[in-house]
């Protein structure tokens, strides 16, 4: 459209070459012009002053403006008007009653002037308007100007080369910006902080005449740097009645209002997901360090860029905090956006930290406060850093903002959950601090639960170990090795057990129980069984009539359904007595061929009572190897029984050859996965000379 030729003025018209196309204003006021001699003698009549005063020019030409057009009561002041232009030379202008043709009367707007031409002769020149269509645009342009100034939507008004040429208060007011400022101003220069380019977005629009309407803007003005503020801005070309480009337009609606409550909107709804989020996936386990884990893992990144939980080693150790001063803290759990600078400058998981009482996570715990450091400086980063190069490696992370907020549970302080942030700009307010502290709360029911059960695991795990025996690893005419080990972190301890007990004439009895239940009592009911079962072996019971005593036993033992296997040795007959009390199947390992199940009668579990119990002998010589175990050894919920058991015969035969503790070990970790949910006791006896 040529809008940005050089050629072009301001205005938009061209300094040189062809007339520009007219406007359109005269159009609308409808000018006439008439042109009278100095006698008053109509010689010039244009079309407009056909449709003004209703003759044509045949009929007006050379006739007296004076007696065609005005009343008679109003010639006298219309001829002194004449003589006046004519003989002072000045202008004159004002409304004035004509006579139509059609004898009605009209007010006329009037500009009237001298003219002279080449011959020194005078002429007047009368340029007329109906005066109600000069009231009408004057009124069109007083309504258009107030409703501008006046309009709570900025508007500001570019030349085609996108200079300012006006812009009203409303403008000045949203974008803190005076009209000075802008006003002859590059368009480009003024929008920069709305758009990597904006005058690119502008010429187009002024180029193609495709508006860009209710575009959203967050901007951060320059008037006021510090806040964000939202805009919708809107761009059209402003053309002429004729199509002449005139320049460019565009409009600011101040949403900042409305953009905030959508934000505080959309905040609310993340936190409120988050929360449940949290509920969901914090506390899935009893295991301390996992539920630590989870917690520094459901903040970030939404809430933080770096998380870290630490719990009070006094905490953990069941004693009560000081309430004042340093403080020792185990780090349970870091996590991160990603892993750089920020993650080395925390703690290591497991770890333990001394921190002073001016560290915020001791005023933190101590105060059973939240300490909110919005905007972190250097020495804040030397405050918060555990160790002498974290502050330094915090700075390089670009930490900028710090919350830690206590976890408390049931009215007991247990440690702080820290939290920084790196990449997300916006510093931690008010509101972050009262979600951490909901989280928290959450988080540290199921970090205390977790405590409660490792410490009643850990007692329940030292009972188990104290009523274990030691049982000598030579025996007459048998080697002996044992394993006990416990169920995973997540789960209880059971009451499964081993002993191997020397009897009267050089034999042995083996026996491997597993007490139904987990916990404290299993473990209890496991050491009351495993005396029980010794007293009967001294008194050289054989292996069924020790069952039934044991089975009779159980009536008075709160976990009543035990099973058991019960095996008597004897060197010197090359025998070993087996009897079962619903016990899986031992193995049996002979020199040159591979382990086998030994198919026994079952029995029924101890406790059940009234069923009698089978025993079994066989024969068992130098280099035989019987292995007994729990059922936590082969039984998972992923694989078959029957494949479980072929497992653990593969694994008895490949280790042939070696030692009973290597062998023990062996079959442990090719049969035994890592946090298993059982606990599982072992033993395997090889007959030797």
């Amino acid at each position: 459209m040529g809008t940005t030729d050089s050629s072009r003025g301001r205005d938009g018209r061209s300094a040189a070459g062809p007339a520009a196309p007219p406007s359109g204003l005269l159009d609308l006021l409808s000018v006439a012009a008439v042109v009278l001699n100095a006698q008053g003698q109509v010689v010039f009549w244009s079309a407009k002053a056909e449709d003004l005063f209703g003759y044509t020019a045949a009929e007006a030409l050379g006739q007296y403006a004076a007696t065609l057009t005005v009343h008679e009561e109003h010639r006298d002041a219309v001829i002194q008007l004449f003589a006046e232009v004519m003989e002072s030379g000045s202008d004159w202008a004002g409304a004035f009653p004509i006579r139509h043709k059609d004898g009605s009367t009209r007010l006329v707007e009037f500009r009237n002037m001298r003219l002279l031409d080449d011959l020194g002769d005078t002429y007047a020149l009368g340029l007329a308007a109906d005066q109600a269509a000069v009231e009408r645009v004057e009124r069109d342009a007083s309504l258009a100007m107030r409703l501008v100034s006046q309009s709570p939507v900025g508007l500001a008004i570019l030349d085609p080369d996108l200079r300012y040429l006006a812009m009203n208060p409303a403008l000045e007011r949203i974008t803190g910006q005076s009209a000075a400022d802008r006003l002859g101003r590059p368009a480009g220069e003024v929008l920069a902080y709305l758009d990597t380019d904006p005058e690119t977005r502008l010429r187009r629009v002024l180029e193609t005449g495709e508006s860009v309407v209710d575009r959203n803007i967050v901007c951060r003005p320059p008037g006021d740097p510090d806040h964000e503020h939202a805009w919708s801005v809107s761009y059209y070309r402003l053309e002429d009645s004729g199509g002449r480009v005139l320049g460019l337009a565009y409009s600011v609606i101040d949403v900042t209002e409305r953009h905030r409550a959508e934000v505080e909107a959309a905040q609310a709804r993340q936190r409120l997901a988050l929360i449940a989020r949290a509920s969901a996936s914090v506390g899935t386990t009893l295991d301390l360090e996992a539920t630590a884990r989870e917690l520094a893992d459901v903040v970030v990144p939404v809430l933080a860029d770096v998380a870290a939980v630490d719990i009070l080693d006094s905490a953990l150790a069941g004693r009560t905090p000081p309430p004042e001063g340093p403080a020792v803290f185990r780090a349970l759990a870091v996590s991160a956006a990603d892993s750089g600078e920020a993650v080395r400058a925390a703690d290591p998981p497991g770890g333990v930290a001394h921190y002073d009482s001016g560290h915020p996570v001791t005023q933190c715990v101590s105060t059973r406060r939240p300490v909110l450091v919005p905007h972190t400086t250097r020495l804040d980063l030397a405050r918060i850093a555990c160790h002498g190069d974290a502050a330094s490696l915090l700075a390089t992370a670009g930490v900028h903002s710090y919350l830690v907020v206590p976890l408390m549970a049931r009215g007991e302080v247990l440690g702080a959950l820290d939290l920084k942030r790196t990449r997300n700009p916006t510093p931690f307010d008010a509101d972050d601090a009262f979600l951490a502290c909901e989280l928290a709360a959450r988080a540290a029911v199921c970090i205390d639960n977790a405590r409660g059960y490792q410490a009643q695991r850990h007692a329940a795990l030292t009972l188990q170990r104290s009523l274990l025996p030691e049982p000598p690893t030579r025996l007459p005419g048998l080697e002996v090795a044992c394993r006990y080990q416990p169920a995973g972190a997540t789960s209880e301890i059971g009451g499964d057990w081993y002993d191997a007990i020397p009897l009267q004439g050089d034999k042995t009895a083996l026996v491997v129980g597993d007490v139904m239940g987990s916990g404290i009592n299993a473990a209890a009911a496991m050491g009351q069984l495993r005396s029980a079962a010794r007293a009967f072996a001294e008194l050289d019971l054989a292996p069924a009539e020790a069952l039934r005593h044991l089975d009779h036993l159980t009536e008075g033992i709160e976990q009543t359904i035990t099973t058991c296997i019960y095996c008597v040795y004897d060197p010197d007959r090359g025998q070993c007595e087996i009897c079962l009390a619903g016990h899986l199947p031992p193995a049996l390992m002979r020199p040159g061929h591979a382990a086998h199940l030994l198919d026994l009668p079952t029995g029924a579990p101890l406790g059940v009572g009234g069923v009698p119990f089978e025993p079994t002998t066989i024969t068992f010589h130098s280099g035989d190897e019987l292995i007994l175990y729990t059922d936590g050894l082969v039984e998972t919920r992923g694989e078959p029984i029957d494949a479980r058991l072929d497992t653990l015969l593969d694994a008895l035969t490949a280790t042939r050859g070696h030692t009973l503790e290597d062998s023990c070990d062996r079959i442990l970790n090719i049969l035994r996965a890592p946090g298993g949910e059982d606990d599982v006791a072992l033993l395997i006896a090889r007959a030797r000379p």
